[in-house]
């Protein structure tokens, strides 16, 4: 490009600038660094600066500060640039631009990735929203914050700095001008041990030492919501290892980093094939992947001796002093030893079968170290050795504690399954699991797989049961009935609030809809029995409650009729020369009942648990013939819905528990037009406790269901015995809050919430949840007519 060409672009400059030679000699540089489409984005960057009319320095800043960003992290990011600038103009002012722009290049060469660039362009235009005061002194200081930090720990240390000082202007400017003490405080906090950004060059000297080649590496921001990283993992050629590790155990971070980069190469340089994933569940692909790292170590270990004594010392070292970690799952303990077996010839492990099965490979390797298939066979053997307890949950055997190891997607050949199923929060839609709809011979002429579970990628569906052929008996039972399983929903994916920096975390928990097994309907049909002057006293309060029919109301000026009352009183104020009351007429209005309810049912292990030895016992009590949690929400359910079904109300009887943030379980006993007879009834009979309560996001999820009915007055009956919690959140106030969001969320979506809790303690925290109105303890069905007016007055409250 000419230079008449390229000063079109500066339309806003005069043309006898003094630094319009700078700035075509900045320009070719960017010709040489980009592509033609690349070129033309920087220069519709440069007509954007002037068209915010934010002054020259921040064009001159545009112009200068790019070409050295594209060389870092590549020319995609331009438009990204160009879109973050633009949106920050209505935010902040133009000096803030300015040392924005400055400082790209350096951001660029400590974020090393354009994905991890991107991330932090987010984060200055969230900050620019929270704090927009603390974005100069912050940018004034960002040489030290990335030299010390990660993405993550930047992210953290300004997010903290932004929620301590929101109204607090002059200690925000202190805070990320680090001069206040709880600023060098977070920022000590939140310091990682040894950035890979600082050690990038090293690790390509180290690796072409070794191997003689080139080996690609980038970095990861796995730590951007938690300190803890990513696992290292080998995708498209490259290493990506995470932007910062920790000692661990007393080994240095450059060590780790030489130990997750040697391995990962070893990976590239000695896999000849992939291992088929063909018919293999999550854990088996686990127990092979411990194999197969040992194999890559041996042949590593046999070219270059001194890495085996790299990769053992992270077996061997012991955990630091005064250090408390929670015990590890037996089945990941039992990998780990495995683990260490493989690798450490000097270690003998107290179970025999550990020690035999790791000399067996040993002596495979001597003969065929070349060949993967040997850890396909010897994964297998150590699978049997795992499971013969029974088999424990992927997950268990997830978070592998070595730092070193990378996640092996590189050694599988998945052909069409996606490698979301072994790792991610869900499958996108087009590449999941199918289902297909056969005939009779199809189903009958097709080989059984026996190791497909739930994660199958093709589930074959026939429209009528089938039966074996060799059951002749006079009542047969099909496949089905034998060994067939509930089928579970697609997932769905709910926000959770983190009461900690005051924002939603997206698409953090995810909601399952699952079956629970079915029981004998006579159960629930008994506890009418048992109930029923109860039970009527609970249908005449809901009636009543919520009238139906011509209604009435006097007062009013304008009306459908007048009230003869209202109208002699006004005539004998006239004659006494006294100002007339005008509201002298009636209104009609007629009332319909449009009301729909979801009952969700807290179904948490807590609900196993017996109750006061002093009440009676209800259907369906404990083994040991004591009523439990379980039966008393049994009971007050039957009831509930046999009220609500006799006026004819559409309501749902849901249920829910929950094992982590990835797998929360929903149960639907009875929907909305489902209607409430023996199948309701027999889901409501059957239903078991177990797990634990994350109740924010099954209330969400109910509130999706309300959400789709058309009724003009909705609520969400929940029925609970303790406060929410669950296995992956140590934070007690955590999902307390989330909780209480949930409510709130609902209630500006016009959904009520009412809590009837069944522990006598509850008014300490559900109030603070639900509203000091809004919750009833019942810790016997007898009180349930006494608490049903607090429950729909909360519909008209």
């Amino acid at each position: 490009m000419s230079r008449v060409e390229f000063t079109e672009y500066l339309s806003c400059l005069a043309d006898d600038h003094p630094h319009l030679e700078v700035l075509e000699s900045a320009y070719h540089e960017a010709a040489r660094v980009m592509s033609p489409q690349g070129l033309d984005h920087y220069l519709k960057g440069v007509q954007a600066m002037c068209a915010l009319g934010r002054g020259e320095d921040l064009i001159l800043s545009y112009i200068q500060e790019l070409p050295p960003v594209v060389k870092e992290v590549g020319e995609d990011v331009i438009t990204d640039v160009v879109h973050a600038l633009m949106g920050l103009a209505s935010h902040t002012s133009g000096t803030v631009l300015v040392l924005m722009l400055q400082n790209l290049p350096l951001a660029a060469q400590r974020m090393g990735e354009a994905e991890v660039f991107r991330n932090y362009l987010k984060l200055i235009h969230q900050l620019a929203g929270k704090c927009p005061r603390g974005l100069r002194p912050m940018m004034e200081n960002l040489d030290e914050l990335l030299t010390k930090l990660t993405l993550g720990g930047l992210r953290r240390w300004s997010m903290w700095g932004a929620q301590a000082h929101a109204r607090d202007l002059d200690g925000q400017m202190a805070y990320f001008a680090l001069k206040s003490e709880s600023s060098k405080a977070v920022l000590q906090r939140e310091r990682r041990g040894t950035l890979f950004v600082d050690n990038q060059r090293k690790l390509n000297f180290y690796l072409r030492a070794l191997w003689g080649r080139a080996f690609f590496m980038k970095p990861t921001a796995g730590d951007y919501e938690t300190r803890k990283g990513l696992q290292p993992f080998i995708e498209d050629w490259f290493l990506h290892l995470p932007d910062a590790f920790d000692d661990y155990r007393g080994i240095p971070g450059i060590q780790v980093y030489r130990a997750a980069a040697a391995h990962c190469a070893a990976h590239l340089v000695y896999t000849d094939a992939p291992i088929s994933a063909e018919q293999l569940t999550t854990l088996h692909m686990k127990c092979i992947d411990l194999f197969e790292d040992a194999r890559v170590e041996h042949l590593a270990a046999r070219d270059f001796p001194g890495l085996g004594k790299l990769w053992r010392q992270f077996f061997t070292a012991a955990p630091a002093e005064g250090g408390k970690a929670a015990a590890p799952h037996p089945a990941l303990d039992l990998a780990v030893r495995m683990a260490r077996a493989l690798i450490d010839d000097g270690y003998a492990d107290p179970l025999d079968a550990v020690n035999d099965q790791a000399a067996a490979f040993k002596a495979r390797l001597a003969e065929a170290a070349g060949d993967n298939r040997i850890s396909w066979d010897a994964g297998m053997d150590f699978y049997h050795l795992l499971t013969r307890d029974g088999v424990p949950s992927a997950r268990a055997v997830a978070d592998f504690p070595v730092p070193y190891r990378d996640d092996n997607r590189y050694v599988w050949d998945f052909d069409e399954a996606i490698w979301q199923e072994r790792g991610a929060d869900y499958v996108p839609a087009s590449q999941g699991q199918v289902r297909r709809y056969v005939s009779v011979m199809e189903f009958a002429n097709e080989v059984d797989c026996e190791t497909a579970g739930d994660d199958a990628q093709e589930i074959w569906v026939m429209g009528t049961e089938f039966f074996p052929y060799e059951d002749a008996g006079e009542a047969p039972h099909s496949y089905n009935e034998l060994e067939g399983k509930e089928p579970v929903s697609e997932p769905f994916h709910y926000d959770e609030w983190d009461y900690h920096i005051q924002l939603h975390r997206p698409d953090w928990s995810t909601v399952i809809e699952r079956r629970q097994g079915r029981g004998d309907p006579a159960v629930m049909d008994d506890i009418l029995v048992k109930h029923r002057p109860i039970a009527s006293r609970i249908r005449h309060l809901i009636d009543a409650l919520q009238p139906q029919g011509i209604v009435r109301r006097r007062g009013y000026e304008d009306g459908d009729e007048l009230d003869l009352n209202a109208a002699v009183r006004a005539m004998v104020d006239i004659r006494r020369g006294v100002m007339p009351d005008p509201r002298i007429n009636i209104r009609i209005t007629r009332h319909v009942r449009d009301l729909a309810v979801v009952i969700l049912l807290d179904l948490s292990e807590s609900t196993n648990e017996p109750i006061d030895k002093d009440l009676p016992e209800p259907a369906g009590g404990g083994a040991d013939g004591r009523p439990t949690v379980l039966s008393l929400t049994r009971e007050a359910t039957g009831l509930l819905a046999w009220a609500i079904d006799s006026i004819g109300d559409p309501f749902a009887v849901h249920g829910f528990a929950s094992d982590g943030r990835h797998d929360v379980q929903y149960y639907r006993f009875k929907d909305f037009d489902q209607p409430y007879d023996d199948g309701p009834k027999a889901r409501l009979a059957g239903m078991k406790g177990g797990l634990s309560t994350r109740m924010g996001t099954a209330l969400r999820h109910a509130g999706w269901h309300l959400s789709q009915r058309p009724a003009q007055k909705r609520l969400v009956l929940l029925v609970t015995d303790g406060e929410p919690a669950d296995i992956d959140e140590r934070d007690p106030q955590y999902l307390r809050h989330d909780a209480k969001k949930a409510v709130e969320d609902l209630a500006m979506g016009g959904i009520h919430t009412y809590c009837l809790t069944l522990d006598p303690q509850a008014d300490r925290y559900v109030a603070r949840i639900f509203g000091e109105n809004r919750f009833s303890i019942v810790d016997n069905v007898e009180k349930l007519p006494e608490r049903l007016p607090a429950v729909f007055a909360a519909l008209t409250g």
